[in-house]
């Protein structure tokens, strides 16, 4: 088998159109497509990054809680690449997110910060 890239990521919201706002209006993702499936009572959101990647965000009627941060077994985080941190940070701040300390990639020397989504996803920039 040969992967060839990341076609994209689901994520499963407890606030549907909290997260639409979150990813949308914060992180600046463009809408593809809007669907709701009425007989799952699921909004289904397909979001653009750039030109290769998609990110799918879902509601689903008394999705259970998981744990959701970095150190916890499973998905670790979401990680977005960024021209700048600092102004990816300020940006963020701006509309009211809270962010952790900038930090430092000791292997690549590339900054890196983090912050959460409404239901407390892990995501990190990535200073490339």
């Amino acid at each position: 088998m040969k992967l060839e890239k990341i076609h994209h990521v689901a994520i499963i919201c407890s606030d549907y159109e909290k997260s639409k706002k979150f990813y949308t209006e914060v992180l600046g993702l463009q809408i593809v497509q809007e669907v709701f499936r009425e007989e799952r009572n699921s909004y289904k959101l397909d979001l653009a990054i750039g030109d290769h990647y998609q990110v799918e965000l879902f509601s689903f009627p008394e999705s259970p809680a998981r744990p959701s941060y970095p150190e916890a077994c499973g998905l670790r985080h979401l990680a977005f690449a960024v021209q700048s941190v600092e102004e990816a940070v300020a940006e963020l701040k701006e509309k009211g997110i809270t962010v952790e300390a900038i930090r430092m990639d000791e292997l690549t020397n590339k900054k890196f910060v983090f912050f959460a989504d409404p239901d407390g996803l892990p995501i990190e920039l990535y200073e490339i």
